[in-house]
């Protein structure tokens, strides 16, 4: 499962069937199917390119640290996604969900903030989250200082 190579987001390596129950912190760097439970945190290094599917059947009880994260079961914890998160409909997510790209379809549920993640620093050098301010004189648009 912790292979140095760099996985699509789509493969798996590893499944958590309805009927398992795992107690403790599980790091990843592929791909993790949940459909049983996990009592804990589930990380994985941005650089892994992990991704992790929570079923309708999945619950997990901690936080999910992890680039790829597509939920349609139970999350009792923060979430933190560096590349995509997909809230599915059947998701419900109690805590917060940090996030860089998000699909979230109706019928998901967040208990707790959206919080979005701006990309490092963009292609001018500037941090994405930093408001480019602009200011319009006479119908023309120049760079405000």
């Amino acid at each position: 499962m912790l292979s140095s190579k760099k996985k699509k987001p789509d493969s798996c390596d590893t499944i958590i069937s309805v009927k398992s129950e795992i107690i403790g912190d599980l790091h990843i760097s592929g791909g993790l199917i949940i459909d049983g439970r996990i009592k804990g945190n589930i990380i994985a290094d941005d650089e892994t390119n992990a991704l992790v599917r929570i079923s309708e059947t999945g619950v997990v009880e901690g936080e999910i640290r992890v680039p790829n994260i597509v939920i349609n079961g139970r999350v009792a914890g923060n979430v933190y996604s560096s590349q995509h998160i997909e809230l599915a409909k059947k998701a419900i997510v109690s805590g917060d969900v940090n996030y860089t790209m998000m699909e979230m379809v109706m019928g998901a549920q967040v208990n707790g903030n959206l919080i979005h993640q701006g990309a490092e620093v963009s292609r001018k050098g500037r941090k994405s989250a930093e408001p480019i301010l602009s200011k319009v004189t006479l119908g023309k648009e120049s760079k405000a200082d």
